[in-house]
């Protein structure tokens, strides 16, 4: 079994410092649990402060694209390459997001990130700080509310608003689509995203259930147990048991010659 250690479990102690006083952290898309994220002020986190790079150093993000041979929702990647996609739903505090770029930079993994509108409002500099870290970045809608059930108007809303914010910031309007509080997209929005400009929606074959708190020798355990080539698995930013696993996560899929991409390049 892949345990977490205790210099980890420390870094992640001061990585997190501050969420008690921040209240209740975002809840996952797996249920319709509605747990809020951390009070923020709007534009906390600079650009320079949030990317750890001069303002200046940025690329336009690459455009949402169609793969010829993946259905309209996109479970996996291809079983004959050694690779894997780690996906992260963008909420929660900036330093626990962060800490994940980082120790996925450091270790020469590739993220993706579906943000949540809201969370770059307030955190604006963070979708500049994903894409120059090398990492995919997209739309998990504006509010971060059951985007399935709502009526046509609200749930298109819903879509291109977050479009929106992340073209004003990027350029682009992101590279994916993925709904919040369902791992799938009913077929209206299915059909509202790509109307919006997103070909495929991402959903995912592995679910860490981070969300649900569980620990991070749990959350690493998830995910070790299922993953396989072409794996996408879901995960979240705001959990300090997310932080903590990750580190065990990226080395035994090291050990496995299993290769931590973006989506972009697993599909690709």
């Amino acid at each position: 079994m892949v345990r977490v250690t205790t210099t980890n479990r420390r870094g992640v102690l001061r990585a997190g410092a501050g969420l008690a006083a921040g209240g209740a952290l975002a809840a996952g898309c797996g249920t319709g649990q509605d747990a809020p994220p951390p009070a923020a002020t709007p534009g906390s986190a600079s650009p320079a402060r949030a990317s750890g790079h001069p303002a200046g150093t940025s690329h336009t993000a690459p455009a949402p694209r169609a793969y010829a041979g993946q259905p309209a929702q996109i479970t996996h990647g291809p079983r004959t390459r050694a690779q894997v996609a780690l996906t992260f739903h963008g909420q929660g505090d900036p330093d626990l997001a962060e800490s994940l770029l980082s120790t996925a930079e450091q270790r020469g993994a590739r993220l993706t990130v579906l943000a949540v509108g809201t969370w770059l409002d307030q955190h604006p500099g963070l979708a500049r700080r994903i894409l120059d870290g090398g990492h995919d970045l997209g739309n998990h809608t504006q509010r971060h509310i059951s985007v399935n059930a709502l009526a046509e108007a609200e749930a298109r809303k819903e879509i291109t608003d977050c479009a929106d914010r992340l073209k004003r910031l990027t350029g682009s309007i992101g590279t994916w689509f993925r709904p919040s509080r369902s791992p799938t997209a009913s077929p209206l929005v299915t059909r509202l995203a790509r109307a919006a400009g997103y070909p495929h929606v991402l959903s995912y074959d592995v679910d860490s259930l981070d969300y649900t708190r569980p620990g991070a020798d749990a959350v690493t355990r998830k995910v070790l147990a299922e993953v396989r080539s072409g794996s996408v698995v879901s995960l979240h930013f705001g959990y300090p048991d997310t932080v903590a696993a990750l580190p065990a996560v990226l080395h035994e899929l090291d050990r496995r010659h299993l290769r931590a991409v973006t989506t972009t390049e697993l599909l690709s």
